[in-house]
């Protein structure tokens, strides 16, 4: 793997992890960037995002645990009691997302479940974001 890649990785990798926190990123640009430099990576490229920005709600997740239970219920809270752990597969949305991963942590989900929902969801998200790249946005001769 020449270091070019490897830096563009660990900087997805950055990117996603902030993204998937109460934090600004841009893992989707990050990862058009790679997919369009590197079309034949883009399998490793969305294992790194979507493993990055898995750790990330699960990082909210665990806040969650931590923080005290609120008093009044909010969106995402609402949306948890009603879907369980299901609704971690829209974790990937803006702002609602990091909400939903911190509920989740609030109502004492178990981890792996959540995970599991929370890295389903990441992981076709970035499979729809690389595939549309690759389909339709043509590469530079």
């Amino acid at each position: 793997m020449d270091s070019d890649f490897a830096a563009a990785l660990a900087g997805l990798a950055g990117s996603a992890f902030l993204s998937a926190t109460l934090l600004p990123g841009g893992s989707e640009a990050v990862l058009v960037a790679l997919v369009r430099h590197w079309p034949e990576r883009v399998a490793l490229a969305i294992g790194v995002a979507s493993a990055a920005n898995t750790l990330g709600g699960l990082t909210s997740f665990a806040l969650g645990r931590f923080l005290p239970q609120p008093r009044t219920s909010g969106r995402a809270l609402a949306l948890m009691r009603r879907y369980g752990v299901a609704a971690l597969l829209f974790s990937w949305l803006p702002v609602i997302g990091d909400a939903l991963c911190v509920a989740s942590g609030w109502l004492r989900h178990g981890w792996l479940p959540a995970g599991l929902a929370i890295g389903l969801g990441k992981l076709a998200r970035y499979v729809a974001v690389a595939g549309a790249v690759l389909a339709w946005w043509p590469r530079a001769a």
